[in-house]
């Protein structure tokens, strides 16, 4: 029988015992398909001795060790794909665990390509296979099983052996500076803040004047206010296609409302009707100075796309030459803002990402280098150097990634579902 924690006396004991090492593995199972927030339903544990899951829904059970335990600077706490992990303590303690090692970022530092899975970290650097068959279960559900227990123990006892290898592989590049930056925002309770007013920014707004936009900013932030104080999903209370859609129409009316094509009737009824439209009236008598601005939609400088797209190639190969990831080093947007503008307040224009790229990202742009084919592959090209035809630049000796030995197995590369 796999151990399982369900009492506090026995979670003092084992966190007690766990602070004794450097390191430990952490996981969690939640649940939030029918909640706002995260109900935190298990926490595995794994250090060098032992793995143990705790179940954090047993009657009368006290987190405090447990929360002690990831409170403990002498102790590094390992995740994979950490941050929702971390914004479920923060929610329960108003604190964030510390110090922690992410072993999706640390492998991204390392060259393993953009966002990881568990399972396929795990077959890469052990040889060993996870199975994921388990992972839709409900962890709400007691008793658990078994398999269930198994299952969610397989997610820290093998990160020990991750967190191992790649920290090896760190210190022997020098990059440990690289991944403290990523650690940092993690660490940072601000990562895990949510301003209603700011909800509106994940929404793509059909809208595009300043009073619609206030309507789409206000409807957001009341729906974001609802969905906490019911704790229950977002769209239980109202869907983003309603909200875009109210916003754009701007109904004076609760029939007017109810009468839009995106409203479900059977779940928007009166009284919610007469809210919004409350809501709605408020932005109608607000000042219009405190209305956002569209954004600037003037097309791009003639050439920006070409620029981007010189950038996209120069990103490939600084991320080949030094075994990054591209999505750690630059999004697109970062690319477009670096075409538009020389001081674009974007990561890849930063710390050790302009070292590797933001720096000759601008020199790219400027014409001081350019891209060649050199022996069938893109290669950089100093311009104006004196020398006939320009000098290449040689790629960076000893930076590219060491490539993981092949592994048989599933090419699943998703954590898990809930991941997502």
């Amino acid at each position: 029988m796999h151990p399982i924690i369900s009492s506090t006396p026995d979670l003092a004991a084992f966190c007690a015992r766990a602070e004794a090492f450097p390191s430990v593995a952490v996981d969690t199972e939640f649940m939030r398909d029918r909640t706002f927030w995260p109900v935190l339903c298990l926490v595995q544990v794994a250090t060098p001795d032992e793995a143990l899951a705790i179940d954090a829904l047993a009657d009368g059970i006290d987190l405090s060790p447990l929360f002690a335990l990831l409170s403990n600077r002498r102790v590094l706490k390992v995740f994979h794909s950490a941050r929702q992990d971390l914004e479920i303590f923060h929610m329960l303690t108003g604190r964030v665990p510390e110090p922690v090692f992410d072993t999706q970022l640390a492998a991204m530092v390392c060259g393993y390509g953009d966002s990881i899975g568990y399972e396929k970290l795990v077959r890469d650097i052990t040889g060993h296979s996870v199975d994921k068959a388990l992972q839709f279960t409900d962890w709400a559900k007691r008793p658990l099983s078994e398999k269930q227990v198994a299952y969610a123990l397989s997610d820290v006892t093998h990160l020990r052996k991750v967190h191992a290898s790649l920290s090896k592989r760190l210190e022997s590049r020098n990059r440990g500076p690289w991944l403290a930056e990523e650690m940092a925002i993690l660490a940072d309770p601000a990562t895990y803040r949510s301003d209603p007013e700011d909800a509106w920014k994940r929404l793509k707004a059909r809208a595009r004047k300043p009073l619609n936009l206030a309507m789409l900013r206000s409807l957001a932030a009341w729906r974001e206010r609802e969905a906490q104080a019911r704790d229950v999903p977002r769209n239980r209370v109202l869907g983003d296609r309603m909200i875009t859609e109210i916003s754009a129409a701007a109904p004076r009316t609760a029939s007017e409302l109810r009468s839009l094509r995106a409203i479900d009737r059977g779940r928007l009824g009166k009284d919610a009707a007469a809210r919004i439209v409350a809501v709605l009236d408020e932005v109608r008598n607000a000042d219009p100075s405190s209305w956002p601005r569209p954004p600037d939609e003037r097309p791009q400088q003639q050439g920006n796309g070409a620029v981007a797209g010189l950038l996209r190639l120069l990103l490939q190969i600084r991320c080949e030459e030094h075994g990054v990831a591209p999505k750690l080093l630059a999004s697109s947007a970062d690319l477009a803002a670096i075409a538009q503008s020389d001081t674009a307040d974007v990561p890849a224009l930063q710390g050790w990402r302009r070292e590797i790229f933001g720096a000759d990202a601008l020199r790219l742009k400027h014409g001081e280098i350019a891209i060649v084919i050199r022996d069938s592959r893109p290669a950089l090209l100093e311009v104006g150097s004196g020398v006939p035809g320009g000098t290449v630049i040689p790629a960076q000796a000893g930076d590219a990634p060491e490539p993981p030995a092949p592994r048989t197995g599933s090419r699943r590369a998703a954590r898990r579902a809930r991941r997502g």
